[in-house]
């Protein structure tokens, strides 16, 4: 039986932002996508995404991998009571920090703007969020947005709003001993790159990664060095089994 990978969708995601990465590892993991956008918590997203994964036997690996928001859980299940064994981590454009008063206030912003003009917010997140290489490509950019539009609203406010509430798990992922990766786009504004510096020092079997000519949407931008960095990272847990 493949290897499980568990992609973790982020904010203002469906299960498209993982769509052409995930057609990439078929041959290699029995692919599954969680769904992170009914919960109005982190907790309660990571508590679901186990339940994504609840009937995979326990001798069969499970490889999470989080983008974003999706990182959150992604280390808010592993930092509670694990159902099974979790054999190896990626972490994608993400940060392990809690949130600060400052990125509360501008949650609370951006709430309030999306109330107003939701399309106006889809807009500003997508030219924010790649490489401004990107930004002279009208029609990636119209399907940039039309893929973050796929999410209404209320969805974007209740994930804003769990986000804000996230755990403190650095003291979780300090004590992790198995496989992790930490992706990061090279001219990633969102989560920027000292963010993944950051969860690369703290966790002791991390491998930091760059990906060259992206911002913040890294699967959607590059996806075939994303999946390429996954598969490898499957080969680093395989090797890791080998008695």
């Amino acid at each position: 039986m493949k290897p499980v990978l568990l992609l973790i969708p982020g904010m203002l995601n469906t299960a498209a932002v993982w769509r052409s990465v995930a057609a990439l590892l078929e041959d290699r993991f029995e692919v599954r996508i969680a769904d992170v956008r009914t919960q109005d918590s982190i907790a309660a997203m990571a508590h679901d995404a186990w339940a994504r994964v609840a009937d995979v036997p326990a001798h069969v690996p499970l490889v999470l991998c989080g983008f974003s928001m999706g990182g959150y859980t992604a280390i808010e299940m592993l930092a509670g009571k694990m159902p099974r064994p979790v054999d190896a981590l990626a972490l994608v454009d993400t940060s392990a920090r809690p949130e600060s008063a400052e990125g509360a206030a501008a949650r609370l912003k951006t709430i309030a703007a999306i109330e107003r003009d939701f399309d106006k917010v889809v807009a500003g997140i997508a030219q924010f969020g790649v490489d401004p290489s990107r930004h002279a490509d009208d029609a990636w950019m119209g399907a940039m947005r039309a893929l973050l539009r796929e999410v209404d609203p209320e969805t974007a406010m209740r994930q804003n709003r769990a986000i804000t509430t996230r755990g403190d798990h650095r003291a979780a992922l300090a004590a992790l001993r198995i496989p992790v990766l930490v992706l990061c786009g090279r001219a990633d504004r969102i989560t920027p790159p000292e963010h993944s510096e950051e969860l690369a020092a703290l966790i002791p079997s991390a491998q930091l990664e760059w990906i060259e000519t992206a911002g913040h949407m890294t699967p959607i931008e590059q996806p075939v060095r994303v999946a390429a960095l996954v598969g490898a990272l499957a080969d680093r847990m395989q090797g890791d089994k080998t008695p």
